[in-house]
């Protein structure tokens, strides 16, 4: 049995949207790092985050405004 790694949510303090410099907000359940600021959504591949703007996901529009 294989289990995926998971992400050190310390890797947060240092990690920021590339394509704002903003602070990002994990979220476990999807496994991806949101950048509010830039309206997407980095996956979280095998524990480790994908921050690059072409992997990104567009954040919907509900998404974008949630709290």
């Amino acid at each position: 049995m294989t289990t995926t790694p998971k992400f050190d949510r310390r890797m947060l303090e240092a990690l920021v949207c590339p394509n704002t410099n903003q602070v990002l907000r994990y979220n476990a359940e999807a496994q991806e790092l949101v950048s509010r600021a830039a309206g997407l959504a980095f996956p979280i591949r095998d524990g480790i985050p994908i921050m690059l703007v072409d992997e990104a996901r567009q954040l919907s529009d509900d998404e974008s405004t949630k709290k």
